[in-house]
C-alpha cells in the first residue's frame, strides 16, 4: 500500500511545552495544521518498521526536513537513507522521495471555538532503476486543530492520486487525542484509514498511540505504534521512532 502510513512522513515533534496548549501533530499518521516557525529549521532522523504476517519487517530509515519558509508556510522534504532490493534481486527499489508545502490559512482562536486548519498537498515519488512507479500525489488535504489546555484534538484527511497499472485513486482520513502530561511529555491516542489503492484491495483502519519527549529545546525524542484493525492482514504493526533537532 501507498497509505501515509508507510511512507515515513511521521515525524514532526512538539515544541516543549509550559503553560501554553501542546502544539499537535506527528510522529502519529494524522496530519496537524501547525506549521514550522517562519524562518527555523526542523530536522529528523528517523526509522520506520511495519510488519504483515507472511513478510518478514524491515527498517526503512530517512531524514525530513522542515523549514519554516514564510508566515504559515511550511516546506518539507524527505529522503530515503537505505535502497531495497527489487524483483528477484535484480537492482534496487527506494522508497519514494517526499516533498510538500504546508499552509496554515485559518488561525486559532485561543477564546473561542475556532479551530486553526490548513491545507498540505504532498508529492511522492518512487526512484531507483528497478522501479517503474508512477508519482504519488496527496490531493486536497485539509487538516484541522482544536487545542483546550493541556488536551489538543486535530484530524482532517484528503484525496490521493495514485497512477500506475490496476492502482486507484483513494481517500485517507484520521483523528488523534493529545494530552501534555508533563512539561516534557505528551502522549496519544488515533485512529486513522484510506479506501483501497488498489483495484484488487479494500479500505484499511488502523489505531495507534504516540509519544512526545522532549530532552530540552535543541533535542527531542518521537515515536509511535500502530496496528491494524481493519484489512490489516494478520498481525500487521507498525511502529516509528524518530530524532528530532530543532537548530
Amino acid at each position: 500500500m501507498i497509505g501515509a502510513a508507510r511512507r515515513g512522513l511521521l515525524v514532526l515533534a512538539l515544541s516543549v511545552a509550559t503553560a501554553s496548549p501542546s502544539i499537535a501533530g506527528p510522529p502519529y499518521v494524522t496530519d496537524d495544521p501547525e506549521p514550522t516557525d517562519t524562518g527555523h529549521w526542523e530536522n529528523y532522523l528517523f526509522t520506520e518498521v511495519t510488519h504483515v504476517a507472511g513478510q518478514s519487517a524491515r527498517p526503512e530509515p530517512g531524514i525530513e526536513i522542515n523549514y519554516g519558509a514564510f508566515k504559515d508556510t511550511q516546506l518539507t522534504w524527505s529522503f530515503p537513507l537505505t535502497p531495497n532490493p527489487g524483483p528477484g534481486g535484480i537492482g534496487v527499489v527506494w522508497e519514494p522521495l517526499g516533498g510538500g508545502v504546508k499552509y496554515r490559512f485559518i488561525e486559532e482562536d485561543n477564546n473561542g471555538w475556532r479551530p486553526e486548519v490548513a491545507f498540505f498537498p504532498q508529492v511522492f515519488i518512487p526512484v531507483g532503476p528497478a522501479n517503474r512507479g508512477a508519482p504519488v500525489t496527496e490531493l486536497f488535504p485539509i487538516w484541522l486543530q482544536k487545542s483546550l489546555g493541556p488536551w489538543t484534538m486535530f484530524g482532517g484527511g484528503g484525496y490521493t492520486n495514485n497512477p500506475g497499472p490496476r492502482n486507484k485513486n483513494f481517500a485517507n482520513y484520521g483523528i488523534a487525542l493529545q494530552r501534555q502530561v508533563l512539561r516534557n511529555l505528551a502522549l496519544g491516542v488515533e485512529v486513522f484509514g484510506q479506501g483501497p489503492d488498489t483495484t484488487t484491495d479494500h479500505g484499511s483502519a488502523a489505531v495507534g498511540v504516540g509519544a512526545i519527549f522532549d530532552f530540552n529545546d535543541l533535542w527531542h525524542l518521537v515515536g509511535s505504534a500502530n496496528t491494524g484493525i481493519s484489512n490489516a492482514g494478520a498481525d500487521q504493526f507498525s511502529f516509528n521512532l524518530a530524532l528530532k533537532w530543532t537548530p
